[in-house]
């Protein structure tokens, strides 16, 4: 009888850390931590496809007082931000792009030059295909000319930093605030498929992982 007392027990117990750790897992993802994969090259050079990222969930959520915020090490977001969040014209898909217009900015792209509030700010993180500053005034062209637009409260102007190969705010609009799910915060993992490669056995396939991880982006910070 002791034994099977024991037994029942012992059972119990391991089904509770297991639904425990499950409880846990799926708060982590909701609320804290969520994994990424670049899918495109909107963020090229600074995230490249293949890139996995992990993204901040817990930095944006809303606070009761400043001091929750300090201990907590949560805050607005801010210009600059890489973020990720639903696309506003499929809300099931995750786009990732750098915040460049906050709420009540005026903002315009004149010669692929971004103006915030009639000033040119600096952007090292931006790259472009062709050149900037170049008088580009009779060009409908939304990469060379765009707006002057004031961002609306409760929205900001999402760019990538491949700015002419970017899918962004110049083409869908503003983002509203309730679509972020996060900042990007880190680079766990990246990996480059070697181009024409057929897929193999498994050893194949650990050899491919293998030589197709970009080491030297691992744990890599986003910026």
């Amino acid at each position: 009888m002791a034994d099977t007392s024991f037994q029942k027990s012992t059972t119990r117990e391991y089904f509770e850390s297991i639904v425990v750790a499950v409880i846990l897992a799926l708060f982590i993802r909701t609320f804290v931590v969520q994994a990424f994969k670049i899918p495109t090259g909107s963020m090229e050079p600074n995230l490249l496809v293949g890139d996995h990222l992990l993204v901040n969930k817990f930095i944006f959520a809303p606070t009761a007082s400043p001091i929750e915020r300090t201990a907590l090490a949560m805050r607005q977001i801010k210009r600059g931000d890489v973020v990720v969040f639903k696309f506003p014209e499929e809300p099931e898909r995750d786009f990732i792009k750098r915040v460049i217009g906050l709420p009540g900015d005026t903002l315009e792209v004149r010669n692929r030059q971004v103006l915030i509030n009639g000033t040119g700010i600096d952007e090292p993180y931006a790259h472009y295909l062709f050149p900037v500053g170049e008088d580009q005034t009779e060009t409908f062209d939304v990469r060379a000319r765009y707006g002057p637009v004031s961002v609306p409260q409760g929205h900001f102007f999402m760019m990538g930093d491949n700015r002419d190969n970017s899918q962004d705010s110049r083409y869908w609009g503003f983002l509203p605030a309730h679509y972020v799910k996060g900042r990007a915060l880190m680079i766990y993992w990246s990996f480059e498929q070697p181009a024409g490669e057929q897929p193999g056995g498994v050893l194949h396939t650990i050899t491919s992982i293998f030589t197709g991880t970009r080491w030297e982006r691992l744990l890599h910070q986003i910026h």
